[in-house]
């Protein structure tokens, strides 16, 4: 029961410190669950924030059930699932209660603003944290700059609507190629 508590309120802590959605809460996630619980690695933590943004969901909801049902099963992966989820909750039901009366206002537009502009640099701190534990040889370089390439070329250019599912399926391939061609390290 107590890790089942130590889950609920770790995850209740990174989802009321998280805004910008899921990228901006890796700094947040391996505070709390690196380096304050070591309930994972940080290479295991990138592990199930990928997988999470594989899977149909919330990445923070699924990065937290993926964790808590390492650390305590089923009940685990439930608890912090209810953890992360929790706040967000208590949150949006009561800025949905007032902003309908203070949206218009020009402060609160220009807090907005000012916001938008926070979670860009936190987003930006999470790709360059990224960065660090996926780009390691040439081969990872090689496919980030393929698939970062043709992301933004394709997003630009309107003519294909691809999934970003497609890519990290792509990129797993690759990777298991590359791996067994000897291109990059076992």
């Amino acid at each position: 029961m107590n890790k089942l508590l130590q889950l609920f309120l770790a995850f209740a802590r990174v989802g009321v410190m998280t805004f910008g959605g899921g990228y901006a809460m890796i700094p947040i996630l391996e505070r709390e669950i690196v380096d304050r619980h070591g309930w994972a690695s940080n290479e295991e933590l990138m592990d199930y924030y990928a997988v999470g943004q594989c899977t149909p969901g919330v990445i923070a909801v699924n990065t937290a059930t993926f964790i808590g049902y390492k650390e305590a099963g089923t009940l685990g992966g439930i608890a912090a699932t209810l953890g992360v989820v929790f706040p967000s909750l208590v949150i949006i039901t009561v800025i949905a209660g007032v902003l309908t009366h203070f949206a218009d206002i020009p402060q609160v537009k220009s807090a907005f603003a000012a916001i938008r502009v926070c979670v860009c640099v936190l987003i930006f701190n999470a790709v360059l944290k990224l960065w660090k534990g996926a780009v390691k040889d040439k081969g990872a370089l090689v496919l980030f700059l393929l698939v970062f390439g043709l992301s933004v070329f394709l997003d630009i250019s309107k003519v294909f609507d691809i999934s970003p599912v497609f890519y990290v399926l792509f990129c797993a391939l690759a990777g298991i190629l590359l791996t067994r061609w000897g291109v990059r390290g076992k």
